[in-house]
């Protein structure tokens, strides 16, 4: 039986692999929590029944590929019982599992293999005779599984893994023996997710300075009073830079790049040229993949990301205002766009950063 697992393992992380694409806009390199329940089904020399155990796992998103899981588990399955067999097999595992994500989005599937320690306790009477033995052991773990957010703070965790390890067994004085253990584990459990990006502080606005006074005219002493001209009145302009969130920001980066730092330079080096700009609005965009918390929280940071960097190249602060609109005003729809890759590549252009300068003219009417 688990020879055929393995071999259904192995076929569909195939399958995954072929189906799998990216999706920016999920991953924020969080912490999480897995506590679940698993079900083991022993190896066959051990004979022992089905039963359900259980495991707590921490979690962290080291970049777009791969995430790392602290896992403790434990189970404990009785011996199948017969009118001359009883007893039980306990298993304590303790192990690290390297988990490579075919995909960012809300549906995660990914593979995994992991290393660790497992102490396996054996106890059993067989026709009057005690088998027992306690062993810790190496452990060893491969496996495939899928996590699911339903929201950006929870999701649900399923794998199916094979556990190797060792065991071994006492039958009196000096009748020791020593075996490979093969279990495997069906595992179900939450997802937990925290550390989510710190909100953004939008900068004030600051306050229009007020109007000049425009004194009353004097009078002169002629037949026909002259009227005052009325005061000069200025238009203003908006002057917008739109530029790709690809160009900004990497799949697992925070940091801008530096062909987004080249059209932001110019921006900056446009505002503290100009005198007559009154204030500068950045607004951060996203695409409708993903939650619509997850993606808010995505404008706003990039968003303050730009504002920081501006602020770097000598923009006065008190001028710019920072703002995410998250999937609410996309440039294109894409509706009915298959594949997936397919519709990511045609909602690119909603992923954007806007920086929006307000200026007065210097000619009035």
């Amino acid at each position: 039986m688990n020879k055929k697992i393995l071999g259904f393992a192995i076929v569909a992380s195939l399958s995954l692999t072929a189906l799998s694409v990216s999706a920016e806009d999920m991953y924020r390199g969080a912490w999480y929590a897995v506590p679940g329940v698993s079900y083991m089904n022993t190896d066959s020399d051990l004979d022992a029944d089905h039963d359900l155990g259980g495991f707590i796992a921490i979690g962290k998103e080291l970049n777009q590929s791969w995430d790392l899981q602290a896992r403790l588990g434990y189970n404990n399955n009785s011996e199948d019982f017969t009118a001359s067999t009883r007893g039980d097999y306990k298993s304590t595992q303790l192990g690290l599992d390297a988990l490579y994500m075919f995909s960012r989005d809300q549906f995660r599937p990914f593979i995994l293999a992991g290393l660790g320690v497992t102490r396996n306790n054996l106890d059993y009477t067989v026709s009057g005779v005690n088998l027992d033995g306690k062993k810790t052991s190496w452990l060893a773990s491969v496996g495939l599984g899928a996590q699911y957010l339903i929201t950006d703070r929870f999701g649900v965790q399923v794998d199916l893994r094979q556990q190797f390890s060792r065991g071994r067994v006492t039958s009196g004085i000096n009748a020791t023996e020593s075996g490979s253990i093969s279990n495997t584990l069906l595992n179900i459990g939450g997802i937990f997710r925290f550390g989510a990006p710190a909100p953004v502080i939008v900068a004030a606005t600051p306050e229009p300075a007020p109007m000049p006074i425009v004194p009353e005219p004097t009078p002169v002493p002629v037949a026909t009073p002259v009227a005052p001209e009325p005061a000069a009145v200025c238009e203003e302009k908006l002057d917008t830079l739109t530029i790709n969130a690809a160009e900004l920001f990497g799949f697992d980066q925070s940091s801008i790049k530096s062909e987004g730092k080249a059209e932001l330079n110019a921006a900056a080096e446009k505002i503290k040229a100009n005198p007559g700009i009154t204030n500068v609005l950045v607004t951060g965009h996203t695409d409708y993949l993903g939650s619509f918390e997850y993606n808010q929280k995505l404008s706003e940071s990039r968003a303050a990301q730009v504002v920081q960097y501006l602020v770097e190249q000598g923009v006065n602060p008190d001028l710019i205002t920072a703002t995410g609109r998250g999937e609410a005003s996309p440039i294109v729809k894409c509706n009915g766009v298959k594949p997936r890759a397919a519709l990511i590549e045609c909602l690119q252009p909603n992923r954007r950063v806007t920086v929006e300068a307000n200026i007065k003219e210097s000619e009035c009417k």
